[in-house]
């Protein structure tokens, strides 16, 4: 039995404290803060509730996986699960709307060929027959598996049969999303249907590779989830298995330092007033056999002193990821019945909005891309007289001292979301109570990551660009979990980084992923 300090307890921080409890380990898990669940996080006022963090769950088998593996009660007697029907509706910036139903290729395509026309569905379902290749080539090494050593080959292989394309002569295939978008979906709608997926992501799809198209093929084909009560419900449900396997949580215990000893991790430095020593009874150092660290690079990069956290070869950090702007919205009349659970409204320019988030000419988007959550769940209102949506656009992050960190400038940018959102809920403004605005300095808060960057899934391709780290380092004893980890972010990704990291822990560096 080992003595093992987690740092911060994010989902997949505490799916990984799970399963290593289950295995014998003695788990002590430090978080910064007063709560668990990292971004899955809950704002609550006046008898409304909101999710400020993720709101729907895609791959679910993850945190399936999770509960069988660490107790008798599967999930779905911890929390109750929704498919999501509608999946999502669309408007696109020249006023067509389409919803698409959940996980059924045929009614997607019978729905784009009804509401865009001209063979749209047809074309959407072919790039779901590539896009599912490219899945199936990558989801092993990119999701259920450590990160190769030889990671350079999946930087370098581009896993997505993109079709041959002519073009000036020569044949070439689509290399970006924004290509497959241009060259094989061949309408504007599709082209912003498909790259609302990598904006989500806080991706570019003019540079993001062809192999980005798995995201939306995830979704088509598990299907899209909510929980009942909001994704912090899921977060939890996760933390009380965690303390059924009796992991210990130290909250308010902010880790100023990762402590060495004879050339390998030993422990965990507290900063004063919040120490508590694994099996100490006091002091300043945590001890520990292992630590397992689910903080961003930044923050990573601090605690280690003396030695190298990754060594020459691997994977660098992703960094500069764009943040995400939410708006909570607690309305007077209730939820109409049959309304979409998730609208995305498309921007009027997505040249510009992609210039704004990523670099180049353009200035503010006057019309984001926004994407509208409205829950059919009496538990987030006071009466079924009122209504709780959120608002979410994705934005750059900023460190505190630029100018994005100014409230006017988010309060604007809400004003604008609200605009743009009245496209899907004709009258919104009007039936406003009060409203909350979450910046990206509330998810650097609650995460640590500078500026409230948001961490996109493992991708192949792209030169390596969107692969993170692995979950081992230079460091003996030191391993790394969660969104910044390998297989990146997002709720299911950080659920299997979890699952990597007792693997590699319990059966040592010749682990090579579930079965």
């Amino acid at each position: 039995m080992a003595r093992i300090a987690v740092i911060g307890a994010g989902m997949g921080a505490m799916a990984a404290a799970a399963r290593l409890a289950v295995a014998g380990h003695r788990v002590a898990v430090y978080e910064r803060t007063e709560t668990y669940g990292g971004a899955v996080r809950r704002f609550e006022r006046d008898g409304f509730a909101f999710d400020t963090g993720p709101g729907l769950l895609p791959l679910p088998a993850v945190y399936r996986d999770l509960f069988v593996k660490t107790g008798k009660e599967p999930l779905e007697e911890c929390v109750e699960l929704v498919q999501v029907d509608p999946a999502s509706r669309h408007v696109f910036a020249d006023g067509t709307e389409v919803s698409l139903p959940n996980a059924s290729r045929a009614g997607v395509v019978a729905a784009l060929d009804e509401a865009l026309g001209g063979g749209a569905g047809q074309r959407w379902g072919d790039f779901l027959v590539r896009a599912r290749e490219a899945w199936d080539r990558t989801r092993r090494p990119l999701l259920e598996e450590p990160l190769w050593p030889n990671w350079q080959v999946l930087a370098e292989r581009e896993p997505y049969p993109a079709v041959p394309h002519k073009r000036l002569l020569r044949t070439r295939r689509a290399s970006t999303l924004a290509e497959i978008g241009e060259w094989e979906l061949r309408d504007e709608r599709l082209a912003a249907l498909l790259e609302s997926h990598a904006l989500a992501h806080g991706l570019d799809p003019r540079t993001a590779p062809a192999s980005a198209a798995v995201l939306p093929y995830m979704e088509h084909a598990f299907g899209t989830w909510y929980v009942r009560g909001g994704i912090r419900e899921l977060a939890r449900a996760v933390y009380e298995r965690c303390v059924q396997r009796r992991v210990e949580f130290v909250f308010g215990a902010e880790v100023t330092g990762i402590v060495e000893k004879d050339g390998r991790a030993a422990g965990v430095q507290l900063a004063g007033g919040t120490s508590r020593a694994l099996g100490s009874g006091g002091g300043t150092v945590a001890e520990a056999d292992l630590v397992v660290a689910g903080v961003a690079p930044d923050a990573l990069g601090r605690l280690v002193t003396g030695a190298a956290v990754r060594g020459a070869g691997e994977v660098a950090p992703r960094r500069g990821a764009p943040s995400r702007l939410t708006v909570l919205l607690a309305l007077r009349g209730g939820r109409p019945e049959g309304a979409a659970h998730r609208t995305v409204v498309h921007a009027e320019d997505r040249e510009a909005e992609r210039d704004l988030l990523f670099g180049g000419p353009g200035g503010m988007a006057a019309r984001p891309t926004v994407t509208v959550l409205r829950p059919d769940d009496p538990a987030l209102v006071p009466d079924a007289a009122q209504e709780s949506i959120v608002l979410t656009s994705t934005v750059p992050a900023q460190p505190q001292e630029d100018g994005w960190a100014d409230r006017k400038v988010f309060e604007q940018r809400a004003e604008a979301m609200i605009a743009v959102a009245e496209r899907a809920v004709p009258g919104l403004r009007d039936r406003v109570l009060w409203r909350e605005v979450r910046t990206p300095a509330s998810i650097e808060e609650a995460t640590g990551a500078a500026g409230g960057a948001i961490p996109a899934p493992a991708l192949a391709a792209g030169a390596g660009h969107l692969l993170h780290p692995g979950n081992t380092t230079e460091l003996p004893g030191l391993f790394t979990v969660g969104g910044w980890s390998h297989p990146g972010g997002g709720l299911p990704h950080a659920g299997m980084s979890g699952a990597l990291v007792a693997g590699l822990i319990v059966e040592g560096p010749e682990f090579r992923g579930s079965q």
